[in-house]
Order: C-alpha cells, then sequence, then structure tokens
C-alpha cells in the first residue's frame, strides 16, 4: 500500500515545481537578454520615436515604414516586439488597421528632450563598450585584470581621450543622465545649494549639470572642472567657468565641490585622494562636498530603483579598473578617511542619492 504523503511533502513537491517552470522561462532570458538592448538600439538609430512625434499623431506601419525608408515587413517585425515590451502600443484606427504611438518609456528614446536616455543607450550598446563584458570572469579571477584593459588594451579614459568619437559618446551620455538626475535633485533637496556662491563640479563632462545649477540658483557661480581635452571644447556658458586639470593634483577653490557619478570610477585610496583634494579648497567652516552616488543598501528594500543600482555595479566592473557603487558603510569610510567629520544623506527621485560631507 502506497504511502500518502505529508502536507508539507507536497506543498515542497508544488513549490520545485513552480521553480521548475519559472527556470524554464527564465533561462530564454538568459540566452537572449541583449536582443532587448539592440532591438532598442535599432529603434534610436532609425528615428522611430521621433518619426512618429513629428507626425503629432499615431502611424501605421505604411506611413511609417514611408517616412523611415524601412523595409515594411523588418519593421513590422522590430515594432511587433517593442510592442510586447510596451515601449511603443499599438491602437486601431477608423480604417480597421493598425498605428503605432508614442509611450512614456518611447518618448525616453527621442535623441533630444530633458528625459531622453538615447545618447546612454547608444554609449552603453556601442561595441567599445559591449567587448569587456566578454571578459568580466577575467575580472572576478583573484589574479585578474580589468575588462576593459583586456578588451581594448587600455582602460577606459585613455580610450576615450585618443578616441574623439567615444569620447563624445560618453560626454553625451552623462549629459543625459544629468538632465534626469539634477531636476530630480533641484526638485528634492534644493537647500543644498543654500549660501553657496562658487561650486566646483569636478569630472563635470561637458557642463550639463552645471549649467542647469547654475540656471536654477543664479546667485551661484561655476567652475566646470574635468580633463584638459574633455573641456576643451566645451560650449561656454554665462556663470559657468571651464578649467581643465587633474583631480588627483588638485581641484579649483570653491565654497563647495560637486561629483556626479564620478566617485563610482575609482578605488576607495583613488577617492580618498580625489576628496582630500577638495577637503584642502573648501572653506573649513562652512565648505561641503556634494556627492550624487548610487548608494547600494546591504538590507533588502522596497525601492523600484534598486535593480539599476546592481546593474550599475557590473557595469563598473566590466568597465573600470577598480569602481564601483557603494554601500553606505562604505561611503562612510571613505569620507572618514578623507578626514570629513560629518556627513548627511538624502534620498532622491532618481537612482542616485546625495551625501553632504562637511570637515
Amino acid at each position: 500500500m502506497e504511502a500518502t504523503k505529508s502536507p508539507v511533502k507536497k506543498d515542497e513537491e508544488q513549490e520545485n515545481e513552480k521553480e521548475e517552470a519559472k527556470a524554464q522561462v527564465e533561462i530564454w532570458n538568459c540566452v537572449f537578454g541583449f536582443v532587448k538592448m539592440a532591438a532598442v538600439k535599432c529603434a534610436i538609430e532609425l528615428g522611430i520615436a521621433e518619426a512618429i512625434e513629428n507626425n503629432g499623431c499615431p502611424m501605421t506601419l505604411s506611413e511609417l515604414s514611408t517616412a523611415l525608408n524601412c523595409s515594411p515587413s523588418n519593421l513590422q517585425r522590430v515594432m511587433r516586439f517593442l510592442v510586447h515590451y510596451q515601449i511603443f502600443k499599438e491602437k486601431p484606427t477608423s480604417q480597421n488597421s493598425i498605428a503605432f504611438e508614442q509611450t512614456p518609456l518611447s518618448r525616453r528614446l527621442l535623441k533630444q528632450g530633458n528625459n531622453s536616455m538615447a545618447a546612454f543607450i547608444l554609449l552603453e550598446s556601442s561595441p567599445v563598450m559591449l567587448a569587456p563584458w566578454h571578459c568580466l570572469s577575467g575580472r572576478v579571477l583573484a589574479n585578474g585584470s580589468s575588462a576593459f584593459d583586456s578588451a581594448h588594451g587600455k582602460d577606459v579614459w585613455a580610450y576615450a581621450a585618443a578616441d574623439s568619437a567615444h569620447s563624445k559618446l560618453i560626454n553625451d551620455a552623462m549629459a543625459c543622465n544629468a538632465r534626469v538626475a539634477v531636476p530630480a535633485l533641484i526638485e528634492s533637496c534644493p537647500e543644498v545649494f543654500d549660501g553657496i556662491g562658487r561650486l566646483v563640479d569636478v569630472g563635470g563632462g561637458n557642463g550639463t549639470a552645471l549649467k542647469l545649477l547654475v540656471k536654477s540658483f543664479p546667485w551661484m557661480k561655476g567652475i566646470n572642472f574635468d580633463l584638459p581635452h574633455v573641456v576643451c571644447d566645451n560650449e561656454r556658458c554665462n556663470g559657468v567657468e571651464q578649467v581643465g586639470g587633474d583631480m588627483f593634483q588638485s581641484v579649483p577653490m570653491a565654497d563647495a565641490a560637486f561629483f556626479m557619478q564620478v566617485l563610482h570610477d575609482w578605488d576607495d585610496d583613488e577617492c580618498i585622494q580625489i576628496l582630500k583634494n577638495c577637503r584642502k579648497v573648501i572653506p573649513q567652516d562652512k565648505g561641503k562636498v556634494i556627492i550624487v552616488e548610487t548608494i547600494i543598501e546591504a538590507e533588502e528594500r522596497d525601492d523600484k530603483f534598486e535593480f539599476v543600482r546592481l546593474m550599475l555595479d557590473m557595469a563598473m566592473m566590466a568597465h573600470t579598473s577598480k569602481g564601483k557603487e557603494r554601500s553606505l558603510k562604505e561611503w562612510e569610510y571613505v569620507l572618514r578617511q578623507a578626514g570629513f567629520s560629518r556627513y548627511s544623506v538624502k534620498p532622491i527621485h532618481a537612482v542616485q542619492s546625495v551625501i553632504e560631507a562637511f570637515p
């Protein structure tokens, strides 16, 4: 006579069956995980979002393929994929056909606009930035080397200095990131900039972040500080001075130093050196360093951006020699070692948080 299974055993078997069923589906996301990025990049390069936006109303496949000079059959396959992932929407027409319309997500594929992430997507999907992912395991090994170095024979900064096209990709991507993060910073905690007469943006790239800050806080003057080859061709802006230099050597004097996703490119010792250089040039009584960076928490929390922070940490591993996203405990260590006596953390409506550090 067959023994009756206990309720606990049945529950375990049912749970195992659910996990197996889920694994059967999810493994395909591992196999073809790159396809979504490739299809979105295709949409940006073709200008699909621009075509629909400029048309002012939804477009049929025939209208869209004519406007873009595309093969209708191939474009239909791409749009079917993008609609499935709710990047674009389908809308029935009065002629019993289907038209494609914009969504809040597809508008972020526009090459221009405050919410555009197109430049960031084009950077991360470029052959230069994809190649290091194939060397990621080498970075993880105990005696491993930088994934980017392994792929290209030099680090990302040397590569950008020698390749103006890739340098522009980086600057454009950081600019679009700034156009998303800086308004969130200004909206969430404008008081961070109270009393600052002169702000130096360390590693400010093409100056997008600083322009937005100076425009919002007109009493403030800005110094956009980056490597000479980065700032030499920057567009001039009232209230912003372009200064070339090396943050590992010195930083221009100011009331406060500002970093936006710069320190995550470097290891602890390098960050400590950079921050020490900032501490030397800000007023000891009322100066501060403002750091806009990702903070990874060790404990679980209900945060819609946490998966982005974890992906960013993997990107740091692939694209930098020693960079990483840090937990709050790791940030505290860096700040203390750099000589800062206290700090505060403010969340904003973005992937990043704001850290204020005081001498």
